[in-house]
């Protein structure tokens, strides 16, 4: 998208340095040429701004803010594992207790890791069902998500592409002489370069 804005502000820059050239002066036909240019080039750059404003909008901020959802999953990760963890760490302590001799003491300490388990338990059942439920919605989400995005991606590069037409479909029309066949135009192309080659200043390949 920035090398898209920075051709078209090129082209546009071209187009008016060689409005500041002094052949314009010089011949009229050439500064009419230079002039249908100069419009289309401020033509082509206008609707290549409006283009990356829609694209801006449509695509890039869109996916920012589905990229700001990961932080808050990757969280949610977290504090799940670190509820598998004090889960393990209590039910272990109830597994030590429940394979020592059933004395008193034994069955008090029992009794109590079992009441500190409960509460561990529940806590990482909840979140491990979360995580299960929302994480396969999130991620089969995703399409519905991006389609509407990519839809308007396409149809703002076909609306740039077919004013881009009709741009330079008007410029030929204004530049095009009459009379003059494009195989007449090689030659005389084909003349003037010989003509720079021929220059002193000209390096030979």
């Amino acid at each position: 998208m920035e090398n898209s804005s920075t051709m078209s502000k090129s082209a546009v820059k071209i187009s008016l340095d060689l409005l500041s050239n002094p052949l314009c002066e010089q011949d009229q036909d050439f500064l009419n040429m230079v002039t249908a240019l100069d419009t289309a080039m401020k033509r082509m750059d206008a609707f290549n701004q409006e283009k990356v404003n829609q694209i801006q909008k449509t695509v890039i901020e869109p996916l920012k803010k589905f990229g700001s959802v990961f932080p808050s999953l990757n969280m949610a990760v977290k504090r799940r594992e670190q509820a598998l963890q004090d889960y393990r760490r209590l039910q272990a302590k109830v597994e030590k207790y429940e394979e020592k001799e059933k004395t008193g003491p034994v069955l008090a300490k029992l009794h109590q890791a079992r009441e500190e388990l409960r509460p561990v338990r529940d806590d990482f059942e909840a979140k491990n069902k979360q995580l299960l439920d929302e994480m396969p919605r999130f991620y089969h989400s995703r399409l519905d998500y991006f389609q509407p995005s990519f839809e308007a991606l396409i149809r703002a590069q076909v609306g740039y592409y077919s004013e881009m037409q009709k741009i330079f479909g008007d410029l030929t029309q204004q530049l095009d002489q009459p009379g003059h066949p494009d195989e007449q135009r090689e030659k005389e192309n084909e003349a003037r370069l010989s003509e720079l080659r021929a220059l002193s200043i000209v390096a030979d390949d």
